[in-house]
């Protein structure tokens, strides 16, 4: 599916069986936070890297929260610090997605990832403008 239009990315996250806009951890090769972002929205949803770019090198929204436990990966109950960032394109298509971590990666009209993932995509898009 391509974005042609005010669409979010929206991914199916396999861990907690959820949808959520692309994300992940920190590894040891990114060099800045909005890197680290820019790889995982490549990594998890095949997007072309040189088809997508950031609307701002500062964080959209930056929040703490608690992240159940997955007692089949041996983590217990803890708290991640996420930092939200927005890209824009013009045409991106959907490519390979990292079956490891996702199940699926769609654009959907804004609505219904609202509806779908929450808040922080409205946030995202209206920090963006």
């Amino acid at each position: 599916m391509s974005a042609c239009r005010c669409s979010p990315l929206v991914r199916e996250n396999l861990a907690y069986g959820i949808l959520l806009q692309p994300g992940g951890h920190l590894e040891p090769t990114d060099t800045s936070l909005i890197d680290a972002a820019m790889r995982e929205l490549t990594e998890e949803t095949g997007v072309d890297p040189t088809d997508v770019a950031p609307t701002s090198h500062v964080p959209v929204y930056v929040e703490y929260g608690k992240v159940p436990a997955r007692p089949d990966k041996g983590e217990p109950e803890h708290f991640h610090l996420d930092f939200g960032y927005c890209f824009t394109t013009a045409c991106a298509d959907v490519g390979s997605i990292q079956e490891s971590e996702v199940a699926g990666a769609a654009w959907y009209p804004l609505g219904e990832a609202e509806r779908l993932v929450g808040h922080r995509i409205a946030r995202s898009l209206r920090a963006s403008a």
